[in-house]
């Protein structure tokens, strides 16, 4: 499989999205779509076939020991795919939204997810960082362009934050590939080199936070998790679907490549102190997300909560023979739950999208019986909301079940704390549910137009995504075996 030409495909898509609006207003969108099955199609088959260990390695700047070094194990291979599927979605979303630019907004659509493919399938952290940063660009430009009233205030911020952020863990790949090279000579930025780096544990510790505050941040975590809400509010649904489905998952997948194998020791250390960061997030997003009667804001903010499982898997150490390991559930279910989370949460993000789309906004006391008038809509918000708290059967369940069960053996007290964020879930998503589309239609609201065939589709799709991980998962904890049995080989 080759990642380079996928990742070329989908930035030659972008450009040639943008040039076919002078032909028709309406092209953008089918060179979009047909880009992205192209691609997925391209990854499926890779998947089907049992999938050959993608390794591709180009001299870049070797001076300073800079390659492209492009890999994809079961991990990447599960989060490639994902990206390329909710790359269709925000195609399909999005499809009579945006009223202008509509080249340039595929344009962005396809950079961003070429962007997350390299951030999936880099091996060469000053790579690493050039497509985090690729990535960060045109998701700016999606929301500050075709965002809502307070798109400027919320692109500003969320550029900001992952910035700063980033330019914090610029600092700490530098000084990481110093020190090494202080030790061997070797002066690289390759993966595989800088694993079991011989550094101090102090400075170790010190890197550690350089690398865990940049992911947290885009997880994100309780407390960098301010910039979400306002820019899931005010993107289109593309963006927020593209935020939800893809950009939290890069942050996850930073904590699980690189924090935990880079800096074992110091990961250990850390270890409670990142579970409690994950408790809290999970009990304070299901309480925001609660408090809110804005549709979006209360999706944004259970995304928090749901992020908080996974921090709380990824760090759940414990003790085995006197020495701290990587937990093998919990790591389990902060990757389904990534997976999960994609789908359910860019569905509700799509729903959001299209009631304000119809209704012209997103406060829930506004809404009430759409039921009535949606019926179809009603069913499809109904599965991702119980899909989203947690209902078995379904992809989510599994994936939080995991994390509970791993982190029971690290931390009793906290695995309660986030028990308990399960039984809020509960109540918000019922909530949502109740105040939209139950209750007594309001009368202000004209028929409103129901989901089609082309919304259909893809919601389908991701219906039988959530029972298939729900019933059978085992197919994506094969693939994430290999690289769990790396961490816990770790220490």
């Amino acid at each position: 499989m080759n990642i380079l030409a996928l990742i070329l495909f989908l930035l030659l898509g972008g450009v040639v999205a943008w040039a076919a609006e002078r032909v028709h207003p309406n092209a953008p969108r089918w060179v979009g779509l047909l880009t992205f099955v192209a691609a997925g199609l391209y990854v499926a088959q890779a998947w089907a076939g049992g999938y050959a260990y993608a390794n591709q390695y180009i001299e870049w700047i070797p001076r300073f020991g800079i390659h492209v070094i492009l890999s994809m194990d079961g991990l990447s291979l599960m989060l490639v795919a994902l990206t390329l599927f909710l790359g269709i979605v925000a195609v399909v979303s999005s499809w009579t939204e945006t009223e202008r630019s509509h080249g340039f907004f595929q344009f962005n659509i396809l950079w961003v997810m070429a962007g997350v493919v390299g951030v999936f399938t880099a091996f060469d952290l000053f790579l690493f960082f050039f497509f985090w940063e690729v990535m960060l660009i045109p998701m700016y430009f999606l929301i500050a362009i075709w965002g809502h009233e307070a798109r400027a205030y919320a692109a500003m911020k969320f550029f900001l934050f992952t910035q700063i952020s980033g330019l914090l863990m610029l600092f700490a790949i530098l000084a990481l590939v110093y020190f090494h090279y202080a030790a061997t000579g070797l002066l690289t930025f390759n993966y595989h080199d800088l694993l079991g780096a011989a550094i101090s544990r102090d400075v170790s510790f010190a890197l550690m936070l350089g690398f865990f505050v940049a992911f947290v941040v885009k997880l994100p975590g309780v407390p960098f998790h301010t910039w979400l809400p306002d820019a899931h509010t005010q993107a289109p649904t593309a963006g927020s679907v593209i935020l939800a489905g893809i950009l939290l998952k890069t942050g996850a997948y930073g904590l699980i490549r690189f924090v935990v194998p880079l800096f074992p020791e110091a990961s250990a250390d850390f270890a409670w102190w990142a579970m409690f960061l994950g408790a809290l997030s999970i009990l304070y997003g299901g309480y925001m997300a609660y408090s809110q009667s804005d549709f979006k804001r209360l999706v944004a903010y259970s995304s928090v909560a749901h992020m908080g499982f996974v921090l709380l898997g990824v760090f759940a150490f414990h003790e085995v023979d006197g020495v701290l390991v990587t937990n093998e559930l919990g790591m389990q279910g902060a990757i389904v739950t990534m997976i999960a989370h994609g789908f359910s949460t860019a569905a509700l993000f799509m729903m959001a999208g299209a009631l304000q789309e119809r209704l012209h906004t997103r406060e829930m006391s506004r809404m009430g019986g759409l039921w009535v008038r949606a019926p179809r809509m009603g069913v499809v918000t109904m599965f991702f909301v119980i899909a989203s708290v947690g209902m078995p059967g379904l992809g989510n369940f599994i994936g939080e079940f995991l994390v509970l069960v791993g982190a029971f053996k690290a931390s009793i007290p906290l695995t309660v704390a986030g028990a308990l964020g399960v039984v809020v879930a509960a109540v918000y998503g019922l909530v949502l549910l109740q105040r939209a589309f139950q209750g007594t239609p309001n009368p202000d609201i004209p028929a409103m137009r129901d989901f089609g065939w082309r919304e259909m589709s893809v919601m389908v799709l991701m219906m039988v995504a959530l029972v298939w991980i729900g019933v059978y998962p085992q197919p994506l904890l094969d693939l994430a075996g290999p690289v769990i049995d790396l961490l816990w080989e770790a220490p």
